[in-house]
């Protein structure tokens, strides 16, 4: 088995935690998720976060309420000439002002000293059959993913892919596509973060996605949340899919991922505490996570999975999880 190299650390959506800030924007959020014992690392989005303070202030910020900067992430909708594409979009001034806004997130975060820049590129797709020429979008995005990788190589550079939404079909949609361009932007530093909701939304198994991804790539970002596959329900970690959470901790045991656990969820969304939903996130995903060691190291497991025998592999899952089953 390949032992955890370090205890996981856990960030949070700072967003999920606005009904908390009492007004005071991101300092308010950032000091309400500081709250929550066993949360030491956070996601800034860019620029959005950024709009009131520096990336040194952030820093101090972060650093008085015990979090430390997990990474950065791309966020193109406060701009609306964006909401056509940013990397895919038409004008080629407004191409180059994403790509230029996405290098400065990149440099904010080098500041900052993060790890990852993640590209949630949701404005990058089309909504309607002979809307736009295949070809130019995928190889402007191509382009603008070799350049932005290329702006800082020290800094990886993570691809979020996503079905849809806010477009009707994205141009990174799941994580073949995903690999695909990796491979043709042909950067070391670019790789792949994994959202647990977004990969069930894709209709693909979770651990089936990170070998792949591994296997292609490098998974630089694991955001763990769960819904029920028809959007991007953010719910919280393991409530869904317990066994298809042991199965991706198994597999990124396997790999040794050693990175950030972010819980990608909505508390928000329906009036939850965030606090508390946050302390529930990080307790079942410690749960989970010594369940899938445990089951990394049962020679009973390996031998039925290697027979692919379901019946008694799921019968010996369950009694992990709820006891009392022979």
């Amino acid at each position: 088995m390949a032992s955890r190299p370090n205890k996981p650390r856990y960030a949070t959506r700072l967003n999920a935690f606005k009904p908390l800030a009492e007004g005071r924007g991101i300092e308010g959020m950032i000091e309400a998720a500081g709250r929550v014992e066993g949360m030491n690392a956070a996601d800034l989005n860019f620029p959005d976060h950024f709009a009131s303070h520096s990336p040194a202030k952030m820093t101090e910020i972060l650093g008085n309420n015990g979090l430390a900067l997990n990474g950065v992430a791309m966020r193109y909708y406060s701009e609306p000439v964006f909401a056509v594409g940013a990397f895919t979009n038409p004008d080629s001034g407004i191409r180059q002002k994403a790509i230029d806004l996405t290098k400065q997130g990149i440099d904010a975060l080098a500041e900052m000293g993060g790890g990852v820049l993640t590209l949630w590129m949701g404005q990058d797709g089309f909504d309607y059959a002979l809307q736009c020429d295949y070809a130019r979008v995928w190889d402007d995005t191509i382009d603008a993913l070799h350049r932005v990788a290329s702006h800082n190589p020290q800094m990886d550079v993570a691809i979020e892919y996503k079905p849809n939404e806010p477009r009707a079909y994205a141009l990174m949609p799941d994580m073949g596509t995903t690999l695909l361009a990796i491979k043709e932007a042909s950067a070391p530093n670019l790789g792949v973060t994994i959202d647990f909701a977004h990969v069930l939304y894709a209709n693909e198994m979770p651990a089936h996605a990170a070998y792949l991804a591994h296997r292609h790539a490098k998974i630089m970002g694991v955001h763990l949340n769960d819904g029920y596959g028809k959007r991007d329900d953010g719910l919280m970690a393991g409530t869904v899919h317990p066994v298809a959470t042991i199965e991706l901790f198994m597999q990124l045991s396997r790999i040794e991922y050693d990175g950030v656990i972010y819980f990608d969820t909505f508390p928000d969304h329906s009036g939850m505490n965030p606090v508390e939903e946050a302390r529930s996130n990080i307790a079942i995903a410690e749960r989970l996570r010594t369940l899938a060691e445990e089951l990394l190291q049962d020679a009973n497991l390996a031998e039925l999975m290697d027979k692919q025998n379901a019946a008694l592999t799921q019968r010996l899952i369950a009694q992990k999880l709820y006891g009392g089953i022979a």
